[in-house]
């Protein structure tokens, strides 16, 4: 196989578009669920809260303003083929993306560069970048605005190997309605089953990344799936914690192989604001 060498200028502009692309506008598929909930909404404050959310995506395309008030840290998922050869440092050129879109687009900047002295970096920059070999010679990045509201309420817990699914339910329920109104629902729920507890949390980022209105090809864990938003969506906490059957808009799960003594749950709970887009170099 012949190598495809590519520069790091290409990273970091594509980078940089990513980010404005998903800072400004919802991905379609994004947005129609949220017209789907809005059909079968039955609560009126829930209505008006899913209403006000389609607003905002209005207003945030049109004016180009953010989405959100809190802009994010970058997570940059980066598929890198063996075929590849990056003739610089990976990180550096996405840091380098992240710090020219946020200056262009004039996008907060939520970066501490020591996470007991606080001190911001000013440039919204160092991302967070997992990497991974994948098959051919191209580079696909995916990149990833994770709010930090949101990000707070992450979950993980190690079951027991002989715990069920309705012991994992009961555990999503419990984060999810101790959350309430914190992660701004409906949520897009990630949930990283199996691996390592390191491995699940990652898994439950990558499951929000898959695609809107998808479900898990494995028809056991599409079925899962369903059953976690049935109980979710009777708590009642509803669009923004207004009250309504809204409270998520998807539940996706990621599952991996994992030891025969473990079995961890992670939960990366994402705001209604799903913000992310990938690109292929």
């Amino acid at each position: 196989m012949k190598t495809r060498i590519i520069k790091p200028a290409e990273i970091t502009d594509a980078v940089a578009d990513l980010i404005g692309k998903a800072s400004f506008k919802l991905p379609n598929d994004v947005e129609e669920l949220i017209d789907r909930m809005l059909e079968r909404e039955d609560s009126d404050m829930g209505r008006m809260g899913l209403r006000v959310l389609k607003e905002n995506s209005a207003i945030a395309e049109a004016d180009g303003l953010p989405l959100c008030q809190d802009c994010g840290m970058v997570v940059v998922f980066a598929e890198i083929g063996r075929g590849v050869l990056i003739d610089g440092d990976l990180e550096d050129a996405v840091n380098a993306g992240v710090e020219e879109a946020y200056r262009k687009f004039s996008l907060r900047m939520s970066v501490v560069a020591d996470p007991l002295k606080r001190v911001n970096t000013g440039t919204n920059a160092p991302a967070v970048v997992h990497a991974e070999l994948t098959g051919g010679d191209g580079l696909a990045l995916t990149v990833y605005l994770k709010g930090g509201g949101s990000e707070n309420m992450s979950a993980l817990r190690m079951f027991r190997p002989t715990d069920g699914a309705d012991a994992i339910i009961d555990f999503i329920e419990e984060i999810v309605v101790k959350a309430g109104p914190n992660p701004c629902p409906p949520l897009f729920l990630g949930v990283g089953i199996g691996g390592t507890a390191d491995s699940a949390m990652i898994n439950a980022k990558k499951a929000v990344l898959r695609g809107a209105g998808t479900r898990n090809p494995d028809p056991a864990y599409a079925e899962l799936e369903e059953r976690i938003e049935e109980r979710l969506n009777a708590t009642n906490i509803g669009p923004m914690g207004f009250g309504g059957r809204s409270t998520v808009a998807r539940v996706y799960i990621r599952e991996a192989p994992t030891h025969i003594a473990m079995l961890p749950v992670a939960l990366n709970l994402n705001c209604h604001s799903l913000r992310y887009r990938r690109a292929e170099l």
